[in-house]
C-alpha cells in the first residue's frame, strides 16, 4: 500500500474511532434517559422504541432520497432473513438494558458491557479471521482476568450480564458482515420490528395496559424520544463498525460499561464493594491499554525521507 492508500486507511481509522466512542458514550449514559421514562413498563417501552426508531430513520431517508436499495432487498430472501434475525438479536438485548433499569440494576448491566468486548474479540476471530496485536492480547487478558474476578465475587451465574453480551456481540458479528450499510440496515430491522410493536401495544391499549396514554405529558415526550435516543448511537455503532477491525470495536466498548457504572454507583446508589472495585480494576487497565494502542494504530505514518 502506497503513502496515500496509508493516509487514507488511517484516517478511516481514526473516523471508525471517534463513531464507535461516540456511540457507546450515548449508551453510557442511557440511564439517566431511561429513568426519565422509568413509569413505563420494560416491554411496552421496548414496542415505542422499535417505531419510534423507525420514525426516525424514514424521515433520514426521505430526507436524503435514499430508497433505491429497498426495492432490491424487498426481493432477497436471504438478506431479508439475515436482517430478521439481527433486528430479533437487537430487541433482545434492547429489552434486557431497559429491564436493567427499570429493575435498578444498572451495575449488573455494565458487567455485560465489560464482558462483551471478550464476546465481540471471540468472534472476530473465530468468524473474521482477525488477529490480535500484542497489547490488544494483553488488554484481553486484564479484562478476563478482571471479568473472571467479579463471577466469583458475585457467586452465581450473572444472567443478566452474559445475556447483554451475548446478544450485543452477536448483533456487532451480523452488522459487521451486512449487506446494508449503518442507515439501511436499521431502517430494515425497524421495519421489520414495527409489526410486532404496533400488534403489542394495541394489545395493550384494549386492555387498558397502555401506560403512555395515560402518562404525563413530559413522560409522553421522553418516550418519543427513544427514536433518535436509540437511532443515533447506533448509527454511530454501525458506521464505526464498518470502518475498524471488530477486535478494536470490542475493546474501546469498555468507555460504555463504565459509564453505566459510575451512574449506577453514584447517581442510583447501587451496591459497590472493594471485591468489584478490584476486579473493575484490571478491566479499566485493559481498556486504557487498549485505547492507546487503537490510537497509536490509527496515526499516519510519518513520511519516509527520500
Amino acid at each position: 500500500m502506497g503513502e496515500g492508500g496509508q493516509r487514507d486507511a488511517a484516517a478511516r481509522r481514526r473516523t471508525g474511532i471517534v463513531y464507535s466512542l461516540g456511540a457507546y458514550t450515548c449508551w453510557g449514559l442511557m440511564p439517566l434517559y431511561l429513568r426519565l421514562v422509568n413509569s413505563v413498563p420494560p416491554l411496552e417501552f421496548l414496542m415505542h422504541r422499535m417505531i419510534w426508531s423507525l420514525v426516525v430513520v424514514v424521515v433520514i431517508l426521505a430526507a436524503r432520497r435514499q430508497w433505491t436499495w429497498l426495492g432490491d432487498v424487498l426481493r432477497a430472501p436471504r438478506v431479508l432473513g439475515a436482517f430478521a434475525f439481527s433486528a430479533a438479536v437487537l430487541s433482545v438485548n434492547w429489552f434486557l438494558f431497559v429491564w436493567a433499569v427499570h429493575a435498578r440494576r444498572v451495575v449488573d448491566a455494565s458487567l455485560g458491557y465489560f464482558i462483551n468486548p471478550l464476546i465481540t474479540v471471540a468472534l472476530g476471530a473465530l468468524f473474521l479471521n482477525e488477529r490480535l496485536r500484542r497489547a490488544q492480547a494483553v488488554a484481553v487478558a486484564l479484562a478476563a482476568g478482571g471479568v473472571l474476578w467479579l463471577i466469583v465475587q458475585v457467586g452465581q451465574v450473572p444472567w443478566l450480564g452474559l445475556g447483554l453480551a451475548f446478544s450485543f456481540g452477536l448483533y456487532g458479528l451480523l452488522r459487521k458482515t451486512a449487506a446494508l450499510g449503518a442507515l439501511e440496515g436499521l431502517a430494515l430491522e425497524t421495519l421489520l420490528l414495527s409489526p410486532v410493536a404496533l400488534v403489542t401495544l394495541g394489545w395493550l391499549a384494549a386492555h387498558g395496559e397502555n401506560r403512555f396514554l395515560t402518562a404525563p405529558a413530559l413522560t409522553r415526550v421522553g418516550v418519543l424520544m427513544a427514536g433518535p435516543m436509540t437511532t443515533v448511537p447506533l448509527l454511530l455503532f454501525a458506521a464505526g463498525a464498518r470502518r475498524i477491525p471488530l477486535s478494536l470495536v470490542g475493546l474501546l466498548q469498555y468507555l460504555s460499561p463504565t459509564l453505566q457504572l459510575l451512574l449506577g454507583v453514584l447517581v442510583m446508589h447501587e451496591p459497590f464493594d472493594a471485591g468489584k472495585l478490584a476486579g473493575y480494576a484490571f478491566i479499566w487497565a485493559g481498556f486504557l491499554l487498549a485505547s492507546v494502542d487503537g490510537l497509536r494504530q490509527g496515526a499516519p505514518a510519518a513520511p519516509k525521507v527520500r
